[in-house]
Parts: C-alpha cells; sequence; structure tokens
C-alpha cells in the first residue's frame, strides 16, 4: 500500500501545543485514494525534507483554519486572519521539493493556497471585500456541518485541463469555505477551474515531473458521494501506486 503524508496543523488546546488533521482527510486518503495517511508534525523545528520525501510516496496539503502568513507573499497581515508559522515552515518548502522529486502532490483550501504562495504567487486575503466578488466564506450561521459544506457555487473547468479530463464533464457544483484566494497565479501553475466570478478555484502543473493539482474547495467532505470527489482521489491514490 502506498504512504500519503498529510503534514498537521500546529494548535495549542488547554495550553499544550498539539498536532492536528481533520478525520475527513485521514478516512479518504484511507477509502478513497486506497493508500496509507502518515500524519506529519508541524514541529518548532521543521522536519527533514530529504526524510519525509524518503517516507512517503506522495503528499496531501490539508485545509486548516489558518492561512498562509502575508510575509510570504510581501503582504501584510489584515485583522481577523489565523496564522500558523510552524506550519508554514514545513509546507512551503516541502511543496517545492516534492515537485522537484516527482511526488504526487494534492493540495486542498490552504494547502492549494500554500502551493501557489511556494511556487511564486499571492494571496487575497478577504476575497469578500473585493468588488464584484462572492463571498466565498461558509454561512455564518450554518446550523450544522451539512449546511456548512453545502455545494454553493458551480466551478467551470479549462476545456484541456485535468478535471474536464478526469470527469468528462465541463463543470460541477463545489463548496466554499475560504475567505482568503488566489490573486496573482505563480509561474508554472496553469488556471483548471474557475468560480462565477472568476475567482481561480482549481490549478495544475503542466511542467510537474509527477501528478499535481489543487483545489479551493473541500472535496473530502462526504467523499464517497460525489463524483467529482471520487475521481479526484481515485487518481490521487493512481499517482501513488505509480509512485510507490
Amino acid at each position: 500500500m502506498p504512504v500519503a503524508g498529510l503534514v498537521t496543523d500546529r494548535r495549542v488546546f488547554d495550553g499544550m501545543p498539539t498536532h492536528q488533521v481533520n478525520d475527513e482527510y485521514v478516512t479518504v486518503i484511507r477509502d478513497g485514494a486506497g493508500a496509507l495517511p502518515l500524519l506529519i508534525p508541524s514541529t518548532d523545528t521543521p522536519l527533514a525534507i530529504a526524510d519525509i520525501l524518503k517516507t512517503v510516496d506522495g503528499l496531501l496539503f490539508t485545509g486548516a483554519p489558518s492561512n498562509v502568513a502575508p510575509s510570504h507573499y510581501d503582504g501584510t497581515p489584515r485583522p481577523g486572519t489565523e496564522l500558523d508559522p510552524s506550519r508554514d515552515a514545513i509546507t512551503l518548502p516541502l511543496l517545492r521539493a516534492a515537485i522537484a522529486a516527482g511526488k504526487p502532490v494534492l493540495a486542498i483550501c490552504r494547502g492549494f493556497q500554500e502551493l501557489n504562495v511556494a511556487l511564486g504567487g499571492s494571496l487575497h486575503q478577504h476575497v469578500h471585500e473585493i468588488p464584484g466578488r462572492l463571498d466565498h466564506r461558509e454561512p455564518q450561521s450554518a446550523s450544522s456541518r451539512d449546511v456548512e459544506y453545502a455545494p454553493a457555487h458551480t466551478v467551470q473547468f479549462a476545456a484541456d485541463g485535468v478535471l474536464a479530463r478526469l470527469t468528462g464533464q465541463a463543470s460541477a457544483m463545489v463548496n466554499s469555505l475560504h475567505h482568503q484566494g488566489i490573486d496573482r497565479l505563480a509561474p508554472g501553475l496553469k488556471v483548471e477551474a474557475t468560480a462565477p466570478d472568476s475567482q481561480i478555484e482549481a490549478v495544475s502543473m503542466p511542467g510537474a515531473p509527477g501528478f499535481l493539482l489543487g483545489v479551493q474547495w473541500h472535496p473530502e467532505w462526504r467523499w464517497a458521494e460525489d463524483p467529482l470527489s471520487r475521481a479526484l482521489f481515485a487518481a490521487f491514490g493512481n499517482a501513488l501506486r505509480t509512485a510507490a
């Protein structure tokens, strides 16, 4: 069974630093991708990138409550932005090294934004404040997780892209739980999907030596009920098995 690394968040609970990843990511790697999930801690001193890459066949960069520190793209922090510098310290160099090594990479939500920043792009810190853009945040009065993660808007796939090929479709409905998003697209990345307001929702990297896909939405939520999510994780699993 191939091994997929999942970088954890570093958060403080009851005064104690902990390493966290939501169970949905662990489950979908096991059941959707058919791989062994291995959690990678975001330690105060980052683990050696070479050691991580020797241990895993590919990497899933997950969503998180925190955001990439704006200092990584020459931005100024805005109020209401939760940061996780320990995670930044490992994910950004790990992304660059994994791509260079040809390791399969799937990046979701915060991971999607990390991918863009790691490769030289920038982020909007509050997409909903931009004239003409949708409010991409989860419903502020959501009564349940199902409401919070419910389909929110369509995404249009690039006609010649990975998502169109995987699904045989031109578009899909996705959930939306983010207030940040891609501003300047990183060199080498290709837009795979856009929201109705033209916000970038998915990217690939045609020049990457291995599988690479990033999505802004959360395909891990009830993944087995959604054809797009099943196709995403099946493709990632196939890439992991090829790389193993």
